[in-house]
């Protein structure tokens, strides 16, 4: 949530008198993140956000719409779009699309415990129930063929050995995607569900943001996206409790099958490729823009190389 696009209040004003939100009182630009433009905007009948989008393809923003509207109405609690007076959800701010979301109450938590990943593991598997019956089709903006893609612009400009390290388990994910995920049960995920796009209220989960990676992939990806940042310290150290946490409570609503079990250590690398990519790109290629947060890929690297090593188990003992 960076701010690329500087928004003025009378940009907001004009925006505002599409929907039934009251006057305009405050707003601030949000510097976390970091892909959209997003402020807080205050007004005379509540708190929102306002997200300017401006790397996603126009034509896939319904969809993001469309999701978090299904999820709420079936009782997940996440980020929700204020229709506009026509009852659309998207509008346009400083040449951009942009949509305005319910502000939710809670803040996220920068060293979650056993009591966070619990009640995570709990919401997460309520999601997965719910998109059972959503049924638009979204892809993967940062599917394994954007990796490689990704891999041949950092070629000559990342370190030769790292980018050996880079092009050896792109290799290896294209070979497991035609064996052990071949069978794997697939679903529209969040795909970016990292600590700070999880609010809390006290240790109970307020609300699930940032769904603008969501996409139709494996159920298995999402926990692995999860579970490396999760249940990993900010010293990439694996923390069992953690994790154990949240399968406890996950698998009260959905369990893994066995195909998903023995494709994990492979999915713990999958999801450890893809940040590590994005963030690459992002630091070797940054966007300009007034506040840009640009976040260290180098994390992402050490985790697939540990989970190369030696990953953890998706059902902890």
């Amino acid at each position: 949530m960076s701010v690329y696009t500087r928004v003025e209040a009378d940009d907001l004003c004009t925006l505002l008198a599409d929907y039934a939100v009251g006057e305009l009182e405050d707003f601030t630009g949000i510097s976390a993140g970091i892909t959209n433009t997003n402020y807080f905007v205050g007004t005379s009948l509540g708190r929102w956000v306002l997200t300017l989008f401006e790397q996603v393809d126009e034509t896939e923003l319904p969809f993001f719409m469309q999701l978090m509207d299904h999820l709420a109405g079936h009782g997940v609690p996440c980020a929700h779009p204020v229709a506009r007076n026509d009852g659309g959800f998207l509008s346009r701010v400083r040449g951009r699309p942009a949509a305005l979301v319910y502000r939710l109450n809670g803040a996220s938590v920068e060293s979650p415990g056993p009591e966070h990943c619990r009640s995570l593991g709990g919401v997460v598997a309520e999601m997965h129930r719910a998109v059972a019956s959503f049924t638009p089709v979204q892809r993967n903006a940062r599917s394994l063929d954007w990796i490689a893609s990704a891999a041949e612009r950092l070629d000559g400009v990342m370190a030769a050995d790292e980018h050996a390290l880079l092009a050896d388990e792109i290799a290896f994910q294209q070979r497991a995607t035609d064996t052990l995920y071949a069978d794997l049960p697939t679903a529209v995920v969040h795909a970016d569900l990292f600590r700070d796009n999880v609010l809390f209220d006290q240790a109970r989960v307020s609300g699930l943001i940032d769904f603008y990676y969501a996409c139709r992939d494996y159920l298995l990806f999402d926990l692995a996206i999860i579970c490396n940042d999760w249940a990993f310290d900010d010293a990439e150290h694996y923390c069992p409790a953690q994790w154990q946490a949240f399968m406890n409570a996950y698998v009260r609503r959905r369990t893994p099958d066995e195909a998903e079990r023995a494709a994990w250590p492979a999915m713990l690398r999958a999801a450890a490729l893809r940040f590590w990519a994005s963030r690459l790109i992002d630091a070797h290629f940054p966007m300009s823009g007034e506040v840009v947060h640009i976040k260290d890929p180098a994390p992402f690297k050490r985790l697939l190389l540990a989970h190369r090593a030696d990953a953890p188990a998706l059902m902890p003992q």
